[in-house]
Order: structure tokens, then C-alpha cells, then sequence
């Protein structure tokens, strides 16, 4: 039996009519005794159903016992999102569940032609939903009417303060009646959150949904750890292995949102971008074409992804870290809502590990750790997802049976299989073969001793084309196809690098390389017969030891670019010639791929 006491009866028939048959701690929270007409201030994630919230939360002030709204005039609701997006959402969730009301709800966002705003604030609303900027233009032109309002929402407040609003959401609170109750919702309550509350506020019930304490229960966390090389080869089987039905991927930079949606293009992906150089239109047309279905894959920054909600999103992957706890939570917050099952990916390179693992810590998220789905574990997926097909097991139609006949007549059983596989297969990327990074769980290696037989091999850099392990040892694994754990010692001297590998990965690491012993632009390596001679004389020539803890790279693994001027490359120097030409100060060669 459904039931919904405390709540207006038309409210309550379009939650019935809507499949509502119980109510998120948001939505219970705001309809207490303690609540009441008081201000308030609501902390709960997105997905919590905060619209539906403060919806409920309003309509006993806005009808003051009536059972319907009259004819609109100037607006008694205003409700301000981040967004433009955000706010058609607010728009058409506010519709439903007033249309039996009789309420009408108008919007004032940015991208929209402001004239027709205008005319149909003329015509009047019971509630206004707009932007921030939007909303400030129309009191600023005396074309929306704030004498009548009994309450204004500030919903995902926090995100507005991030976006820059802030002198935009004085402006329009302090346009507001005095006496109007304001509703505030934000994920978190930061100081500059509790200072606007405090300001514009008065007396504020502080609420706090439950979703907050426990962070999106149905998300799957799974952080992936890769080479820095591998990063978009694993997001592609990441993508391939789930085949969700709308997918999210986060990266930090409009860059590689350009860059991450020309390679899905090339894979096949039906792949669409949102990033803040998209104008309005296109930003429309690429949330549509997900909600459609013609579009699979999203490619969004974080500021142009604010706002958005793309149904049933079974899968959220994070091509770049998050910079805090709370863009982990809000970006992962897309998927798992009303019940359904999501999975966030984190790809984790192995410079970002210990970021990584900080960003879950202050989250409060357990993750599991593991290597991104290889391409064998893909293809065992598709032939898992292929055997489950529904048409294997319903039954033959009459009008299919002549024709099914046909073919097992011309062709064998096992020929027809293949043929159904081959169509299966059609338009789906293949996966990529991804390097081993070793183990997941971290095994620390004591003593040396037990790094067991070994062979030597001589790299042609050193120290004065200032060679480091830390960009020579993922060339190593890449070229050569070895692990971090099979790589020993490295004595770094002036003009070569001594490298120790085990003995049992020596030979596929030489084939690895191939004849020609070439790691990258001019960098070769060669086997040495014996350990090499690293006594004092040789490093008396070579001069005084360099310590070579590299500055960390960042999290896409690139090599940090040094401050001093006139340093060597590491990449610069040629066997057999110097990094630099006496006297020009310039490097011969160009950086490796």
C-alpha cells in the first residue's frame, strides 16, 4: 500500500501516478515536524532526489490550503541551479509533480532567447526555475518580478560558489522579500557555504540526508593501475569489457576531451563531448543524442559535466585523477541512482598510485584494486554476453522455420554459428593488449639477494644527458615487453646506464627489442657478457655520484621539464655524439615518443 501522509493530496496522487512507493531520507527529511516553514540547510549527494525534495518541501507554503494555484501572476517560487542543464532538469521534474496542481513553471537559463523569457514572465508563473546570471539580467531589466515571493531554493549550492556565482546569488537573495524562506542543498557544507547560509538565512534547520554518510551504496569502485603509455588503451577496454548503456568519461582539460574523442571516433565509439568551447546548441545535442541512444560514450570536463544527468549511466571512468574527495563523489555520483548498480573506474597510471590512494582514503571509499579488463578478458566477456542472447532460446517461429531449414541445408550447423558470431562481432572495437604492470598489492622486494640470477645490459645515456630512471624504466617495459619486477640494479654513470634484469626475462626482453637493439631515437641497449666493472676508478671518471630521485611526474606520467636553463635533454644526445654542438647551446635530436 502506498501511503503518503503530511503531503498535499495532488502532490501525492502525481507520486502515485509517477511509480512512487516510498520516499529517499531527503524527501523524509524535509517533510518532519521539526522542518516546518523554517529555513534550511540540506547536505545530500547528487541522485538523492533533493527536486523532488524541496518540492514537496514547498508546496503546503505555496498553496496556503488551497488545493490548486490560482492564476499565475508574479512568481511566489524561485529555484536557482548552477546550470543550464541542471536546471531544465528542475524544470521538468517541478512539472510533474505539480501538474495536477494547476501550476505553471517557466525558466530563465542562458542560451535561451531572453524575449520569449520575457514574454512569458508577462504571462505569469507560479514558478521560476533559471541560472544564476539569467535570473540576475531579468530583475536587473524589471522583467522578473520578485515582490511576491514566498520562497527561493538554491539548489547544488556549492557548485554555483565553485562556478563563480556568488555576487550573482547576493544580488538576487537580496532582491528577494525579506520575510521569503530559503532552502538551501549542496553535497557538502563547506565554510563558504555555511557563511552564505549564515548571511541569508535566518535560523536554518541544518539536515542531513543519510546518502551522506553513506557514499552511493550501489557504486562499484574500481581503481585500475596502469603504464602511463596504456592509459586510453585501457579506458577502450574498460568500455568494451562493461558495453554499458551510457557511459561517462572525466578528464581534466578540454585537451583531452578533444583528444580522447577523436581516438573513440576512430574506434568505432559512438562517442559525443561536452566541454566548456561547445555553445549551447551543441551542448544540447550531445545530451541528446545520449538520452536517445545514439550516443554511448560521453567525454566531459568536470564544470562542463556539472548539472547533467544522463539516465540509467551504468558507468562513470575517470581518464584523469579528480583533484579532491568531493569531484571523486560528484563524479561518481552519476551512476548508481534509484536503485540501479554503477561501476566508477579509476585509472590509476603508476606515478598517481599514492594520489590515488589518498583521494579514496579522504572520501571515505574502499576501492578494489586490479589490472583494467586485457583483451582476453574482454572477448570472454562478448562470448558470455553472447551465449546469454535471447534469441538462442526462443523458440522458432512458424514463418522462420522454411528458411531455417534452407540453411542447415546448404550449410553445416558449425557454419551457421560462425556466421552468427562473425554478425555479432560486427562494429565492435577490438581490445587493446595492454602491458603488465606487475602486481596490483604492491610486494616489496628486501634483500637485493633475492632478486636471484641476473644479466647486465649497457643503455647509451647517462648523467650528462641527464638519463633517470624514472622515464628510462617505463621505455625499458615498453620496448622490451618486461615488467617493473624484472628490472634490478640500475647504475647510472656519466655517458651509460647500466641495467639489471632477471635472467629468465632476459631472452624475450633481447627479442623484444629486435636486431637493430634500439629502445627510442637513438637510445640502444646491448647485453654485456659479464657484470660490469662499477669500481671506484670508474666512478672517479665518471665523476661525483648524482642522486637520481626524479621530481614526481604528473598523473599522465609525462616528464617534468626542467627549470635550468641550458640543461641537457635526457633524449638529446646520439650514441657516440654530445648532447649539445660546442659553443650553440642547442640539442641535436628531438625528444622520443
Amino acid at each position: 500500500m502506498t501511503e503518503f501522509e503530511g503531503i498535499v493530496p495532488a502532490i501525492a496522487q502525481a507520486l502515485t501516478k509517477r511509480g512512487y512507493s516510498t520516499l529517499t531520507p531527503v524527501q523524509k527529511a524535509v517533510l518532519g515536524h521539526e522542518l516546518g516553514d523554517a529555513d534550511a540547510l540540506v547536505s545530500a549527494q547528487t541522485g538523492s532526489g533533493k527536486t523532488v525534495a524541496f518540492g514537496l518541501a514547498l508546496a503546503p507554503q505555496l498553496l496556503d490550503g488551497a488545493e490548486k494555484f490560482g492564476a499565475p501572476g508574479a512568481p511566489l517560487a524561485l529555484v536557482v541551479a548552477p546550470t543550464r542543464e541542471l536546471a531544465l532538469q528542475v524544470k521538468r521534474e517541478l512539472e510533474w509533480l505539480y501538474e495536477l496542481t494547476g501550476a505553471t513553471v517557466a525558466s530563465c537559463v542562458g542560451g535561451m532567447d531572453m524575449r520569449t523569457e520575457r514574454r512569458t514572465l508577462e504571462r505569469g508563473a507560479h514558478i521560476v526555475v533559471g541560472t544564476p546570471g539569467r535570473l540576475r539580467d531579468h530583475i536587473t531589466r524589471k522583467s522578473l518580478d520578485m515582490s511576491k515571493l514566498k520562497a527561493a531554493v538554491l539548489d547544488e549550492a556549492d557548485e554555483m560558489l565553485d562556478l563563480g556565482f556568488r555576487e550573482d546569488l547576493e544580488f538576487i537573495l537580496e532582491s528577494a522579500p525579506a520575510e521569503r524562506r530559503t532552502l538551501m542543498f549542496s553535497a557538502t557544507v563547506s565554510r563558504p557555504i555555511a557563511t552564505l547560509a549564515k548571511s541569508y538565512q535566518r535560523d536554518a534547520v541544518r539536515i542531513s540526508a543519510s546518502t551522506e554518510q553513506v557514499q552511493h551504496v550501489d557504486i562499484e569502485y574500481r581503481a585500475l593501475t596502469v603504464t602511463p603509455q596504456d592509459r586510453e588503451n585501457a579506458i577502450i577496454n574498460v568500455l568494451r569489457y562493461y558495453e554499458a548503456k551510457n557511459a561517462l568519461v572525466f578528464c581534466n582539460t578540454r585537451a583531452t576531451v578533444n583528444h580522447l574523442m577523436a581516438r573513440f571516433n576512430n574506434r568505432g565509439f559512438s562517442v559525443v563531448a561536452l566541454s566548456g568551447e561547445l555553445s549551447q546548441n551543441e551542448r544540447t545535442h550531445a545530451l541528446q543524442a545520449m538520452r536517445d541512444g545514439r550516443a554511448r560514450v560521453c567525454i566531459a570536463t568536470d564544470v562542463a559535466a556539472r548539472g547533467i544527468d544522463l539516465p540509467g549511466l551504468e558507468l562513470v571512468i575517470h581518464a584523469d585523477l579528480p583533484t579532491n574527495p568531493e569531484t571523486l563523489l560528484h563524479r561518481s555520483g552519476r551512476t548508481g541512482r534509484a536503485g540501479r548498480k554503477g561501476v566508477s573506474a579509476l585509472i590509476v597510471p603508476g606515478s598517481a598510485r599514492r594520489k590515488a590512494e589518498r583521494l579514496l582514503q579522504s572520501a571515505d571509499i574502499r576501492a578494489e584494486w586490479a589490472r583494467p579488463p586485457s583483451a582476453d578478458d574482454v572477448t570472454a566477456r562478448d562470448d558470455e554476453r553472447l551465449l546469454a542472447d535471447p534469441n538462442l532460446n526462443d523458440a522458432i517461429q512458424d514463418e522462420e522455420k522454411d528458411f531455417v531449414q534452407q540453411l542447415l541445408s546448404r550449410h553445416s550447423a558449425e557454419q551457421v554459428a560462425a556466421a552468427f558470431v562473425r554478425l555479432y562481432r560486427v562494429g565492435r572495437s577490438a581490445p587493446e593488449d595492454l602491458l603488465d604492470t606487475g602486481p596490483v598489492t604492491e610486494e616489496r622486494r628486501s634483500p637485493r639477494e633475492e632478486f636471484g640470477e641476473s644479466v647486465w645490459f649497457t643503455v647509451s645515456v647517462g648523467r650528462a644527458e641527464n638519463a633517470e630512471p624514472r622515464w628510462l624504466i617505463p621505455m625499458l617495459c615498453r620496448v622490451g615487453k618486461i615488467t617493473k619486477r624484472d628490472i634490478g640494479q640500475i647504475k647510472m654513470q656519466q655517458d651509460e646506464t647500466y641495467v639489471e634484469l632477471a635472467a629468465g626475462s632476459a631472452d624475450a626482453f633481447v627479442k623484444a627489442v629486435g636486431p637493430n637493439r634500439m629502445l627510442d631515437n637513438g637510445i640502444k641497449i646491448m647485453q654485456l657478457s659479464s657484470p660490469p666493472d662499477l669500481s671506484a676508478r670508474n666512478y672517479a671518471k665518471a665523476g661525483p655520484k648524482k642522486s637520481y630521485s626524479a621530481p614526481k611526474s604528473n598523473d599522465r606520467g609525462e616528464r617534468p621539464k626542467r627549470a635550468e636553463a641550458g640543461d641537457a635533454k635526457p633524449w638529446a644526445k646520439k650514441p657516440g655524439k654530445p648532447a649539445f654542438a660546442k659553443g650553440d647551446g642547442k640539442p641535436r635530436s628531438r625528444r622520443p615518443n
